[in-house]
């Protein structure tokens, strides 16, 4: 229990200084909000052959996976901003859990994530998106955006634990979300790709959790129903393997 405890404070401490930091949540806010105008009324009719009115419905589960994936950087960014300002320093100083550090900053993280995520949903229903598939299906696929964004959080903490600069960690950081967005089903239907790129865009995560979120809200989606189950195992994958090698990481700092 005092693990859990140590997590409940170090959650608390992280979800404070979030909102303590208006800037950083206006600046989450206002560039997937840019994203989702952009995409929407300037390249929409190009990329879909719709109006914006019928390609928001397409294109805000994208933009809200996107959204995610771009938080969960700011996981790897924080880290190393408390690695290099001391904060972990004084946090291993004290008789508390190894792992809460992590656990409690990939929590807040994914507070901080709900809130863009709100936002984004609320921008779409003024943009014209509707969901069909009823509130429960809509909630499910809300949560199911969060868990994705929560297992790449533990991708970006080990990065910041192995580079430990904040700049170095978002740049490394971008270079791999990058290709995973635009290569895959977010903005176009991956059919309309290279057959040598479809290849990658139909099993990479990315897409895998788009076209389910598709299916939870809109419904239509051909084998929706795998989606989710596909991208459950995904984050049940991503989160085995990369949250204890950033405990080990840590670990090690702290030896």
């Amino acid at each position: 229990m005092t693990g859990l405890s140590d997590t409940y404070q170090l959650t608390k401490r992280s979800v404070k200084r979030n909102f303590r930091l208006p800037q950083l949540l206006v600046f989450s806010s206002i560039q997937p909000v840019i994203f989702l105008l952009l995409f929407n009324y300037v390249f929409g009719g190009a990329f879909s052959g719709q109006s914006s009115e019928s390609y928001i419905n397409f294109l805000l589960p994208g933009i809200l996976a996107q959204t995610a994936l771009f938080g969960s950087i700011q996981t790897g960014v924080g880290l190393a901003e408390d690695l290099n300002k001391g904060a972990i320093d004084r946090l291993r100083s004290l008789p508390i859990a190894r792992y809460a550090v992590l656990l409690g900053r990939t929590l807040a993280d994914a507070t901080r994530n709900l809130f863009v995520l709100i936002l984004m949903i609320s921008v779409g229903y003024l943009l014209g998106f509707r969901a069909s598939e009823g509130w429960m299906s809509f909630i499910s696929a809300l949560a199911l955006v969060l868990l994705f964004a929560y297992a790449f959080s533990w991708v970006s903490a080990n990065l910041g634990m192995l580079l430990k600069d904040s700049e170095t960690v978002q740049v490394a950081g971008f270079l791999w979300v990058f290709p995973m967005v635009f290569a895959s089903s977010v903005f176009v239907p991956v059919e309309t790709m290279p057959g040598w790129l479809q290849a990658f865009a139909n099993n990479q995560p990315v897409t895998q959790v788009v076209n389910a979120v598709r299916h939870l809200t809109r419904g239509g989606v051909v084998d929706g129903s795998d989606y989710v189950w596909i991208t459950l195992a995904w984050i049940a994958g991503v989160i085995f393997v990369f949250a204890p090698l950033a405990v080990y990481q840590y670990r090690k700092f702290n030896k």
